[in-house]
């Protein structure tokens, strides 16, 4: 088993997240295959280690040791792979590739981070969630952090960032917005394969708000355009110019009185960030030791 350490990690996620299904969620891995790591744990150590409840998971006394055992084993084994790197000492590029949001406005913060974890130099491409998943594929970079998953087989996903999108003006709004005054606005609003702009339609239509009758000012490619549209729309215009955006792009505006955000009435739009690689290099420790080092700072990107 100890030759295995993806089983030890797989326990520790489940303590940490206090659930199999939430652990499956976080290691991009079927709830079946943790359940069936768990018990590969049990089977070989011939004792049980955990005991599921309604409100969660609840460690053995066996399951306490082995926890302070596999937490010890973890700390070892990423202190060991920083040396293993430096010994590889491989002199390349590690292109990541972000979608939009990720890219421009919370990867960047990180990036020197990422190369000194490597200690390698790192290159960012910028695109749509469907082309960087493209660009996975065809290896042309080798993580991709996106807004939606794009599902393929030959792909891990894992759980990254947790977002909001928001409507926003440069004009004090309503905290909740009603159904109908979401139409005494006027709108700025992402391309139509953009994903923001496809949970933004569904949340109008839940509920029952076509956006085909919303007064559109202009369509925009990019959240730094739309944001800088907005912060610079006359603020005596008849109507307040809005439109719906991430929360990370516009939060230092918000935090500043620049702008102000509100959100649909009985409808708060959520979706989680991803991080993708391929599963032929889930063992690959440049990838592995990326990987380790974002999801050790989702909290603080939120």
């Amino acid at each position: 088993m100890l030759k295995d350490f993806a089983k030890l990690q797989t326990f520790l996620m489940v303590i940490k997240e206090k659930s199999f299904s939430k652990a499956s969620a976080k290691l991009g891995i079927s709830q079946p295959a943790v359940t069936q790591q768990i018990k590969f744990i049990e089977d070989y150590l011939d004792t049980r280690i955990v005991e599921r409840k309604k409100n969660g998971i609840l460690l053995t006394k066996e399951g306490e040791d082995l926890y302070r055992i596999a937490t010890k084993l973890d700390k070892a084994i990423v202190s060991s792979e920083k040396e293993i790197l430096k010994i590889m000492n491989k002199e390349f590029t590690f292109v990541m590739g972000a979608s939009t949001t990720i890219g421009n406005y919370i990867l960047p913060t990180y990036l020197s981070g990422i190369k000194d974890r490597i200690d390698n130099e790192v290159f960012l491409n910028v695109a749509l969630s469907n082309e960087i998943i493209d660009q996975l594929e065809d290896k042309k970079i080798d993580i991709a952090l996106i807004e939606s998953p794009i599902f393929k087989d030959n792909i891990i996903y894992r759980e990254w960032v947790e977002d909001e999108l928001v409507v926003f003006s440069n004009r004090q709004l309503p905290k909740q917005l009603k159904s109908e005054e979401l139409f005494a606005l006027d709108w700025i609003c992402r391309e139509e394969n953009s994903h923001t702009r496809i949970l933004t339609s569904e949340a109008f239509e839940e509920v029952n708000v076509p956006c085909d009758d919303f007064c559109v000012m202009g369509v925009l490619s990019s959240p730094t355009a739309i944001k800088e549209t907005i912060l610079n729309a006359p603020k005596d215009a008849p109507r307040p110019i809005a439109s719906v955006m991430s929360r990370h792009v516009i939060k230092a505006e918000i935090e500043a009185g620049r702008l102000f955000e509100s959100r649909i009435k009985g409808n708060n739009i959520k979706r989680k960030f991803y991080i993708a690689y391929l599963k032929e290099r889930k063992h690959d420790a440049f990838v592995d030791n990326v990987v380790s080092y974002l999801l050790s700072i989702n909290k603080v990107a939120v």
